[in-house]
C-alpha cells in the first residue's frame, strides 16, 4: 500500500478540521451517580440492603493546576452535560487525529532550499562567506 499524497493528506486535515468545526458543545470530565445513607437509625436508608437516597449525578472533572472539581446535577441537566462528556471524546479523538496528519504532511512536504537572505546578519552564509552588514552598517573592506 502506497503512502498518501502531500495533497491527499491535506484534504484530509481539511475534512478533519471540518468535523472539528462541528462538533459543537463539550466539556471534560464524568459523571457518577450516587447513593447516600443519611445517618438516620429510624430511616429507611438504615435497613439492611437499602440502596440509600438517591440518586445524585455528580459531574467532576481535573483542572490543571488544582484539584478535583466536582458539581452536583440537578436531574434535567444529567444528559446535556452526558451529551456534552461525549462531545468531549469527540473532540479529544479528532485533534489526536489531526495532529497525526499534519505530522505526515511535515514529512510529506519537501524542504525548501535555504535562501541566502534568510539568514540573520552576521551569520555564517552556506558558502562560508560572512554577511558583510555590521550592526553599525556595511563593514568598509
Amino acid at each position: 500500500m502506497s503512502e498518501p499524497s502531500l495533497r491527499e493528506l491535506e484534504e484530509q486535515r481539511e475534512r478533519l478540521y471540518a468535523q472539528l468545526a462541528a462538533t459543537g458543545d463539550f466539556r471534560r470530565g464524568s459523571v457518577t451517580e450516587n447513593y447516600r445513607r443519611c445517618g438516620k437509625a429510624n430511616c429507611a436508608c438504615a435497613q439492611p440492603g437499602h440502596r440509600g437516597h438517591g440518586p445524585r449525578f455528580l459531574w467532576t472533572r481535573s483542572v490543571p493546576g488544582s484539584r478535583t472539581r466536582g458539581r452536583q446535577l440537578a436531574p434535567g441537566e444529567v444528559g446535556k452535560v452526558r451529551r456534552e462528556l461525549a462531545g468531549y471524546q469527540q473532540f479529544a479523538a479528532l485533534t489526536g487525529q489531526i495532529v497525526e496528519v499534519n505530522e505526515a504532511i511535515c514529512e510529506a512536504r519537501p524542504a525548501a532550499a535555504p535562501a541566502a537572505a534568510e539568514s540573520p546578519p552576521g551569520q555564517q552564509e552556506p558558502d562560508g562567506e560572512k554577511d558583510d552588514m555590521h550592526p553599525a552598517g556595511p563593514v568598509a573592506g
